[in-house]
């Protein structure tokens, strides 16, 4: 729907696929501003309320940007940002994410529409628009933004090492799509009827290199990219994260992704420090990565490399059509600002990872596209051989200063004292060596540790604790002498023998009549007392130890608060017990 909500906004669109509804409103300014640029702003939001949620920050409110909204906001900038006419140059906002509509609808220039739509590969076949469900299974996510006569404005994918050919089928299934929206939006502005504003000046907008990122469920692999100001010879702020960086990451990221081992135990974290840049930082972070895990010892199963190509074209002005072009690879600075294309592609020898299309014309024919990947795959596997030269596999073995994880298997009969009292022993493990213990079944556990050394301190801590005693003698149903050695509120940790753990006697294995702590039997530190031994427990395998299996049952309890004599009339009980 249209012109019912937000109509003071220049255009507001209102559209609803099953139970989800999105508002986009388009306003821009009536008087130029004075920057030679296109001063567009693109703010999409996920907000909670929309999902019958609650922000979970202190505040309770919907605040800063999440990565996710704002790699979307960029690839939203991305699609509509190269259809403004030349001379455009008023503080022009779009708010939400269904750009098109709004801005066909309202009197802001604009070659528009565009339609975009989302391709996924499931079992090699092109699934449009898959749903989070589909989009597990997929080994493919592209999204296609294209513009009337089957041009396309932007591309961005991620792909698990695809095929050329594949990704190239899932192009002009998504452009043929993207036709059929197109369609939809002319027809509803032809119902409405809207007149455009005429711009006055000519210029030639400069886009920002951004990325869209699509969030894994899997987090233990990220790439951060750091894009300082003395890269490019310039003032500015050092601190915090911009849209470039996080746009650049977040590409190199979904490049090297793919050829990441699923079953890698530890979570990986790249960095990439931009010292200078007169290219394609991205690309760059993508082949000094993969070269950075194969020489951390990471098991990635290829190499991946990136090139970006530009594109430099002349118009038929007549026929408003590309009359000739030229096709760059590994494009400067300058031929990415002054190109009409910055084309990047990443991926192994044999198939695509990544690809981020920055579109400066109104779209280009899928003939170009074609050639572009092409002539990037070329590139790309020209960049492994040389990468090859330097390390063309992974480490057999890691540095020393990488992590380590083993598994450590403890007999239910040694869980216990493997733990210790109330985790004492983990803890004690974890503070002294400082490894992570967890628990992966019943008689398993996984032991990560920082370092090979703090490893081998470890197995050794672990190989003491559990080593085989005179517990393994002990009788069934025998009758032994414990020494108390720790009075609690819960009951009384004692010893059988001097190299033994101390073992807890709970409350309601002391005395035939219900106490709430062990002081009501006069028990100290140090007594000697008779307990009965039944095996261990087959649950989490402590001692089973009893006293009061040995006692006959009290005939008579006098309870006297004001005497304490009287509350601990158990002790003569206890010491005839002994006797």
């Amino acid at each position: 729907s249209s012109g019912k909500l937000a109509r003071f906004a220049d255009g507001s669109a209102v559209v609803q696929s099953g139970d989800t509804a999105v508002m986009v409103t388009a306003v821009s300014k009536t008087k130029p501003s004075p920057s030679q640029f296109m001063p567009l702003v693109v703010d999409y939001r996920q907000k909670a309320a929309a999902a019958g949620r609650i922000p979970t920050n202190y505040l309770r409110r919907e605040i800063g940007s999440s990565d996710k909204e704002i790699l979307t906001s960029r690839v939203i900038d991305r699609s509509i940002r190269p259809l403004f006419p030349a001379g455009y140059f008023y503080d022009t906002q779009v708010d939400s994410a269904l750009a098109s509509v709004a801005l066909s609808l309202s009197d802001i220039p604009w070659n528009g529409p565009i339609g975009a739509v989302r391709i996924g590969m499931i079992d090699g076949e092109c699934v449009v628009n898959p749903t989070r469900k589909e989009m597990s299974s997929s080994t493919l996510n592209l999204v296609v933004a294209g513009a009337p006569k089957s041009q396309i404005v932007m591309m961005e994918a991620s792909a698990e090492n695809i095929l050329q050919q594949d990704f190239c089928h899932a192009i002009k299934v998504g452009v043929k799509y993207t036709q059929q929206i197109i369609q939809g939006i002319q027809q509803l502005v032809k119902e409405i009827g809207v007149t455009k504003r005429t711009p006055q000046k000519l210029f030639t907008p400069s886009p920002e290199i951004i990325s869209f990122h699509v969030s894994y469920l899997c987090i233990c692999f990220c790439l951060f990219l750091k894009f300082p100001p003395y890269a490019t010879n310039e003032i500015g702020k050092v601190t915090g994260v911009n849209r470039r960086e996080l746009g650049h990451g977040a590409l190199a990221e979904k490049a090297l992704y793919p050829v990441i081992p699923k079953d890698f135990p530890f979570t990986i974290r790249v960095t990439s420090e931009v010292l200078e840049s007169n290219g394609s930082s991205s690309m760059a972070s993508a082949c000094g990565g993969s070269l950075a895990l194969m020489d951390a010892g990471v098991p990635v199963s290829s190499a991946v490399a990136g090139v970006a190509v530009g594109l430099v074209t002349k118009n038929n002005p007549d026929k408003g059509e590309i009359e000739d072009y030229r096709l760059l690879t590994d494009i400067l600075g300058i031929e990415d600002y002054n190109g009409d294309m910055d084309f990047k592609i990443a991926g192994t020898s044999k198939g695509i990872t990544a690809l981020q299309a920055d579109i400066k014309l109104p779209g280009i024919p899928i003939k170009i596209v074609m050639e572009a990947i092409q002539q990037a795959s070329v590139a790309k596997k020209e960049i492994i051989q040389i990468m090859n030269k330097t390390i063309s596999k992974p480490r057999a073995s890691r540095k020393e200063n990488g992590p380590v994880v083993e598994t450590v298997q403890v007999p239910l009969s040694k869980r216990a004292k493997f733990v210790g009292p109330g985790g004492y022993n983990l803890k004690k493990l974890q503070a002294e060596t400082g490894v992570t213990v967890s628990q992966v079944d019943e008689e398993t556990f996984s032991v990560f540790a920082p370092t090979p050394s703090a490893m081998h301190e470890a197995r050794d801590f672990i190989t003491e604790i559990c080593k085989d005693d005179q517990e393994q003698q002990l009788e069934f149903g025998a009758v032994y002498t414990a020494t108390i050695t720790e009075i609690r509120d819960t009951g009384v940790m004692v010893k059988l023998y001097p190299n033994m753990t101390a073992v807890l006697l709970h409350n309601t294995q002391l005395d035939q009549r219900k106490i709430k702590h062990p002081t009501a039997l006069g028990l100290e530190v140090g007594q000697e007392i008779q307990v009965k031994y039944f095996g261990r427990d087959p649950a989490d395998g402590r001692m089973r130890l009893s006293r009061k299996v040995l006692q006959s049952p009290a005939t008579s309890v006098v309870r006297t608060l004001n005497d304490r004599s009287s509350i601990v009339m158990g002790e003569s009980i206890s010491h005839s017990a002994n006797t």
